[in-house]
This record gives structure tokens, sequence and C-alpha cells, in this order.
């Protein structure tokens, strides 16, 4: 599984790897539309990255107990510190957004502040007014009873901004989500490459020549294939692995041509072909040999 979204987005760019996103949210748990990160890689992608020494597997327990065990004194106070230090900065990063989001109101409310205090004052000078006409002896009396807020309310002084600090409880408290930096980077010794079902090499026939794939169980088969980034293209081929001496029923030809053909696809069908007089080819997963065929039902 892939957690980065960098290192997804650089399988998806550079090698043609989709997978398929598995992360979903707790209010959401069915719906496909709000699954994200992680990233799950079929067997097939897993075993073609390998090959092309674009990846190399690890147990991924071990590597990090062995890892985060293996650090020194430094090291572990180093990593203690970086993480402090991250957590203020993103202390003050979040104090100072919300410091933003308050100035940027209060200016949009700075007009509508400004036309409701000179409706005040308009409407104290009417009833001043209308009071100095009602009451021509109390003229005096009457206009300091309603003199406007500006003359009887003294100004005050604005206020001071005081420096940013961030408290030590708010601060927060880094997670790191990865732990690539403090251990080793050095690829381990090469071993035994992923497990990968017998269509394999039909995979790897079709990933050379620039395809991409996905699990095909949506339309029954094992993998639909695309000429670009499905984000871009639909679907060309529903496609089928088999062993080149399998044995396979007439109709499933037959069902998958016009299934293909009924949306708009084709069925496509291949294996690794073995040399005559061949009894175990210890390259029975790599690409060289394979023969595809697509198959269409033209009545439909």
């Amino acid at each position: 599984m892939l957690y980065d979204t960098d290192d997804i987005s650089y399988l998806r760019r550079a090698h043609n790897i989709c997978g398929v996103l598995i992360g979903t949210l707790p209010s959401h748990p069915q719906q496909n539309v709000f699954l994200g990160t992680p990233l799950e890689l079929m067997p097939e992608e897993a075993r073609r990255l390998v090959e092309i020494g674009a990846a190399y597997i690890v147990d991924d327990i071990e590597r990090h107990k062995t890892g985060v065990l293996g650090l020194g004194e430094a090291e572990r106070k180093a990593l203690l510190k970086a993480l402090q230090k991250q957590g203020v900065e993103a202390s003050r990063a979040n104090q100072q957004k919300a410091d933003d989001i308050k100035k940027e109101a209060m200016k949009k409310n700075a007009d509508k502040i400004e036309k409701a205090r000179k409706a005040k004052q308009e409407k104290q000078q009417q009833q001043e007014q209308m009071a100095a006409q009602d009451n021509a002896g109390s003229e005096d009396a009457e206009s300091s009873l309603f003199a406007s807020e500006a003359t009887i309310r003294p100004a005050s002084p604005a206020p001071s901004q005081a420096p940013s600090l961030v408290a030590p409880e708010d601060r927060f408290y880094i997670t790191p989500s990865t732990s690539h930096l403090p251990l080793p980077t050095s690829p381990p010794e090469p071993k035994e490459p992923p497990k990968v079902p017998r269509s394999y090499p039909l995979f790897a026939y079709l990933h050379s020549r620039g395809f991409f794939m996905s699990p095909g169980l949506r339309f029954g088969c094992q993998y639909c294939v695309y000429p670009g980034d499905p984000l871009r293209f639909h679907s060309h081929y529903l496609a089928v692995g088999m062993g080149w001496d399998d044995e396979f029923d007439l109709m499933q030809l037959v069902g998958g041509g016009r299934l293909g053909t009924g949306v708009k696809k084709g069925f496509l069908v291949g294996g690794k072909e073995r040399k005559a007089g061949q009894v175990d080819d210890k390259e029975e997963d790599s690409a060289d040999g394979v023969r595809a065929f697509s198959i269409e039902w033209s009545g439909m």
C-alpha cells in the first residue's frame, strides 16, 4: 500500500501504475466517491515495479522496528527536536490563519458598521429637531439629552497588537505518518518476487506497451485495459489471461465477445506461448512470447 500522494502520482505518471484507492471516511464507508489514500497495488503491479527496478519489497513491520530501535541517543533527540519544531510552526500557522480570517471578517463588516453609525446619527438629529420645535423653551436641555454618541463617549484607544507567542499547552504535537527519514534507505538484498496469478504474463505484456490497467471485476474479466490514463480515457479491452495449454469453453469466448461489444470494448485473451518440446519455463512470468487475441461480436 502507498500512503504518500507524491509516490502515487509519480507511479501513475511515470510507470502507468494506477492501483486502487481504499481509504474511506467513517461517515461514508461505502461511497466510492469519497475513497482516498492509501492506495492498494495489485500483486501484478507490485511484481512489475520490482522487475523494472522502480521498487523493492520489504517487510514493513520488521523494517520499522529495526530502524526505530536502532537509533542512537543523538539521533533520537534530533528527531524529537524536529517534531517539536514542526509542532510550534504548525501552531503558529494555525493561529496566523485564525487572525487573518478575523481581520478579513472585520474588514467586510466595516462598511456595514459605518452605515449603521451614520443612520443612527441622522435619526438622533431628526429627533433633536422635532424636540426643538415642540419644546422651544427647553431647546438647550433637549439637545443635551439627544446629543450624538460621538460627543458623549470618549474615543477608545486603538488596541495594540501583541507579538504572536505559542504557549506550551497550545503547541501542536506532530504524529509522523511515515518513518523513512530516520531509517536506512539502502535497498535490501533481493528476495523472492511477489507471487502473482497465471495471468501476469499478459499483464506484463500490455504494461510494456504503455497500457494502463485496473481490476476488471466490474466487467467480469481480470483487467480493464486503457490506452492512456483512466482519468482521460475509457477502457478499450476486457482482458483475460490464460495458460497456453489451458482448456476453455467456447461459450466463454462468445460471452466475452458479446459483453465487450455491448459495453463498447473488445474482449482480449492472451497467454505465454511455450516453445516446442519445452516442459518447464524458468521465465514463466516474463512478457516475452505472449500472444494476445481480441474478439468482437459483429452482429450487435
